[in-house]
């Protein structure tokens, strides 16, 4: 059994200090720092007469022993160390006075709070336009030279964005024609006018729940998917190995998505405008006594084909709204795989706020233009 480094003989406020103070005899210390804790008596003497070694360890020991004494109100004093181990003491102890406690933030009032939010904002938007600088130059470029441009991958990214979307595109356009012809034929009803279920429906998903269900869809879905993959890029820094080989990141990541994506969410909005219609459709023909043939009858002769060209003509611009910020915020990703899912999740509430916002815009403009 190991000879007792602290000791205590009775009530006595002397503690006697003995041995190796050091690394390997740590775990000892500490067991036995109980004895300083309880010390009664005032002063409290601390005897290290008889330390026959002492590295940082055992001074950091000595060290919270004295200044847990000194919180509880008691007066301590360490008498007979030696004189190596007084200075290896006091500079332990300097060092860690040094180490000051930060201090609480300083309460912000609600104004700061908001000042401070649109700053950030501000700054991500700068951003965001100068990032799209960017990539138009390296289109310019591209258009210069299209040799540049990688079709493979573009082709890739076609698949993985438009052929791999059909389903839940489809899916949830379907259901929305079911919805809206339901609701709005609940009403139509009650008025017995019951055909006029096409033109709530053809011209609704037409003109806009088709293509903004389906830029949301695609921002939750490739959108978050960009900003992961560049994103993962930069955290094992694959994007500086690029560079240092002389492959323009923007060349080979940012364009073919950008293309891609205004390729694929046009087609996707057409598969959205005929699926959602034919929901309406099965709606109508189930609820509302307006037979498939009645429907398809009624649709060219009450819906223009205006409707539908301004519906696909928010998607190009969808489509380079939902790449162009998930681009971005993966290449806002630094440190590690945390940085990764919180640019991630960015990624998609800018996007749909953007496209949400864009769609606001393309109906004043229409409206103004009378379209």
């Amino acid at each position: 059994m190991a000879e007792p480094l602290i000791t205590r003989e009775g009530a006595t406020p002397v503690i006697q200090l003995k041995g190796r103070w050091t690394i390997e005899n740590l775990v000892q210390l500490q067991k036995e720092s109980h004895i300083l804790r309880s010390a009664e008596g005032v002063p409290v003497t601390l005897d290290g007469a008889e330390i026959q070694q002492m590295d940082t360890n055992g001074a950091w020991l000595l060290y919270q022993a004295r200044a847990a004494l000194q919180e509880r109100g008691k007066q301590v004093e360490i008498r007979g160390l030696p004189t190596k181990f007084t200075h290896l003491l006091e500079l332990v102890s300097k060092r860690l006075d040094q180490l000051e406690r930060p201090s609480p933030p300083p309460k912000q009032n609600i104004f700061e709070q908001i000042g401070r939010a649109l700053a950030v904002q501000t700054k991500d938007i700068l951003g965001l336009l100068n990032f799209m600088g960017e990539a138009t130059m390296a289109f310019l470029r591209s258009l210069a030279n299209p040799r540049r441009i990688r079709w493979r991958m573009l082709g890739k990214i076609l698949e993985d964005t438009g052929v791999k979307a059909l389903g839940i595109v489809g899916l949830l356009s379907f259901l929305l024609g079911i919805v809206i012809a339901y609701q709005g034929g609940v009403q139509l009803m009650t008025y017995g006018a019951n055909i006029f279920i096409v033109e709530l429906v053809t011209i609704t998903m037409l003109r806009e729940l088709a293509p903004l269900i389906t830029a949301i869809i695609i921002a939750g879905r490739t959108g978050s998917a960009y900003t992961a993959e560049i994103g993962t890029m930069r955290v094992t820094e694959e994007i500086d190995a690029l560079q240092t080989l002389g492959i323009g990141p923007f060349d080979l990541l940012v364009l073919p998505k950008v293309l891609g994506l205004m390729l694929a969410l046009p087609l996707l909005t057409v598969f959205a405008d005929v699926l959602g219609i034919f929901g309406g459709m099965v709606m109508a023909s189930t609820v509302l006594d307006v037979s498939f043939f009645d429907f398809l009858q009624r649709v060219p002769q009450s819906v223009g084909l205006t409707h539908y060209v301004v519906g696909i003509a928010k998607a190009p611009a969808f489509a380079i709204i939902i790449s162009m910020v998930g681009c971005y915020q993966g290449f806002q990703v630094s440190g590690g795989a945390d940085s990764v899912g919180r640019q991630t999740t960015v990624s998609v509430v800018q996007s749909i706020f953007l496209v949400i916002v864009a769609d606001a815009a393309f109906s004043i403009v229409f409206s103004w233009m009378g379209i």
